[in-house]
């Protein structure tokens, strides 16, 4: 039996926790694949993988279970493994699971050539759980092959580790819709996983399974969502699950992060965020902070002008010293707050007038999946749209970030704004910064999709002004424009659309002068 294939690098012992000579390493090995009947296989490092596992399966292994061992590194969070075979067409069939040690991890049979496990998630069939340094071990069942073939079988092991970034979206491999659009999304929900109930076949109040919640997004032709149930993340278990069948609904990993003096979600990381502010484990805001970021995640402040007490304690935000500076987004529209004394509005425009850049979100912050479209905190209603460029949570989470956004309040199908600036010497649109020296002109340009006979409203450093024209939109397609003459100091434009009677109806993020960077 050859140890190491045909074209296959040896491994790099070095990698190994094993401080034995490399002729001991290599005998270790032999000795347990003899005793164990394994097949040969080898261990290398490839570019896109973090070990490449290959071996050859003969009649010889005929309705045995071949064990294929591997090493997982310290800190490693999550383990995907991708495998493959050849001679399916000469009727060979190999089965695949995997322990963790001892420890059985799952068993998906040939239905599945890449599975995950993690923590908080596994793919169908598999076990999430701790990631245990140490060895672990593919386990190959083979029900069936022939005489005189010899199958080649490769699987490639990918290590993650806390703040890796996915390449794509957590729960998918490739964006659900490619090129650059409009996306629609809800940012703010919950399920069975905290709050969330909706009644039961029988009419019982219970707790709403996640699929509900899904499926009814799914059925209002979101793009996108993000669960945010309270401190938890069991949630995440199920998405992976739902996100291969709801292939038009992006799922995007979120969690309201709900303390005593405010609540905020997190979107994009899976791992574990302690929440317990004040306490010795979190004894600020900015330690909060330090996590989130470590993990490249975004963190969005939530219904901050909802007043805190016994009925709802922490409700408001009322966390001292806060650094907006640190804060990517604040929920300016929660549920049907779009105006009056529970409006996000106020605290963000103050923070703008601040110098702080921060992304106006909406989100519907539905407890109840059953609740009729377009009435208060239904799902989609309100609707967050993004100008991403593709559907994917890499691409929807870096557009959050750059700005490019507006709060549609009804959570309509169709409106569209898009407001833009322009000067002799460069251009931007929603969340972009330009910069113009005193004396020079900056052209404006909105467009309006979709809202005949409404009224746009132009606001300048958080005030309305009379810079556009307010009158009734009267194309379903309509586009307006206006110059601004720069004074050289730090501002900021934004657009407002409201309906006959005054309701908001879009809330828009600004175009920035002469502000920082981000």
């Amino acid at each position: 039996m050859t140890l190491f294939s045909s074209g296959c690098p040896k491994p790099n012992l070095q990698q190994n926790s094993s401080c034995l000579p490399a002729r001991l390493v290599t005998l270790a090995v032999i000795i347990f694949f003899i005793a164990s009947g394994a097949s040969s296989t080898c261990f290398a490092q490839k570019s896109s993988s973090d070990l490449d596992l290959h071996g050859t399966i003969t009649y010889a292994n005929r309705q045995t279970y071949v064990e294929v061992p591997f090493e997982v590194p310290k800190d490693v969070t999550r383990v995907t493994v991708k495998f493959s075979y050849t001679e399916r067409d000469k009727h060979t069939a190999i089965d695949l699971g995997m322990f963790d040690g001892e420890h059985f991890r799952g068993w998906s049979g040939g239905n599945k050539s890449t599975f995950t496990v993690s923590a908080t998630d596994a793919t169908p069939s598999y076990l999430p759980g701790p990631i245990r340094p140490g060895k672990w071990k593919l386990i190959l069942g083979v029900p069936s092959i022939r005489e005189g073939v010899r199958s080649e079988y490769e699987a490639k092991i990918h290590f993650s580790r806390a703040g890796d970034r996915p390449a794509v979206s957590t729960f998918s491999e490739a964006p659900l819709r490619s090129g650059p659009a409009w996306y629609r999304g809800d940012l703010h929900m919950h399920d069975a996983h905290s709050d969330g109930s909706c009644l039961s076949q029988s009419g019982k109040k219970v707790p709403c399974p996640l699929y509900k919640t899904v499926e009814t997004a799914a059925d209002r032709g979101l793009d996108f969502i993000a669960i945010s149930d309270h401190n938890t993340i069991s949630q995440y278990d199920d998405m992976r699950e739902l996100q291969p069948y709801f292939d038009r609904l992006l799922l995007i990993p979120g969690r309201e992060i709900t303390t005593f003096q405010g609540h905020a979600n997190v979107f994009g990381p899976t791992d574990f965020i302690d929440f317990r502010l004040t306490s010795p484990h979190v004894p600020n805001f900015n330690r909060l902070l330090d996590e989130v970021q470590s993990l490249h995640g975004i963190l969005s402040i939530n219904h901050p002008g909802i007043p805190s007490g016994e009925s709802c304690m922490g409700c408001g935000w009322t966390v001292p010293d806060t650094d907006f500076s640190r804060v990517t987004a604040i929920e300016v529209i929660n549920g049907g707050a779009a105006g009056g004394p529970h409006s996000g509005i106020p605290l963000w425009q103050q923070q703008l007038n601040n110098g702080f850049r921060l992304t106006a979100l909406g989100g519907s912050d539905n407890h109840n999946a059953d609740i009729k479209a377009q009435t208060s905190s239904a799902i989609g209603h309100p609707t967050t749209v993004i100008y991403a460029d593709n559907l994917s949570e890499n691409a929807i989470l870096d557009a959050i970030r750059a700005g490019h956004v507006f709060v549609d309040a009804e959570g309509s199908k169709d409106r569209i704004i898009e407001f833009t600036a322009k000067t002799t010497t460069g251009a931007a649109s929603m969340g972009d910064e330009i910069q113009s020296p005193a004396g020079q002109q900056v052209h404006f340009t909105l467009k309006m999709i979709a809202l005949a006979g409404d009224h746009p409203e132009v606001i300048l450093d958080g005030q309305p002004s009379t810079l556009l024209d307010a009158s009734a939109i009267k194309q379903s397609e309509e586009t307006r424009d206006f110059d601004y003459q720069s004074d050289g100091k730090r501002h900021w434009l934004r657009v407002n659309i409201r309906s006959q009677s005054g309701a908001l109806l879009i809330v828009g993020n600004p175009v920035y002068l002469n502000f920082a960077k981000r």
